[in-house]
């Protein structure tokens, strides 16, 4: 079993990182005002804010049927890494 720990390890790691570099992407930058951050600072916009906060407090069963069929993408993924 190690071994699934360490492909499901994996794949936590890609999803997480995936969706840092999908924030990061909507982001501007503090100071220029910009996507490119010159020292590394960014502001997450409002509408994203309101969005993602709103997913956050919904529990899965009132997302609506686009968000959840994000969310059964990446619970196949874990289903693969148990076959």
């Amino acid at each position: 079993m190690p071994e699934k720990r360490e492909e499901i390890a994996e794949l936590t790691h890609s999803q997480w990182s995936g969706w840092m570099e999908y924030m990061f992407s909507k982001c501007i930058d503090y100071k220029a005002g910009t996507i490119q951050a010159e020292d590394g600072a960014l502001i997450i916009p409002k509408w994203a804010v309101d969005r993602w906060k709103k997913q956050t407090n919904t529990p899965y069963c009132d997302l609506s049927e686009v968000e959840q069929d994000s969310d059964r993408t990446e619970a196949d993924k874990f289903i693969a890494a148990f076959k």
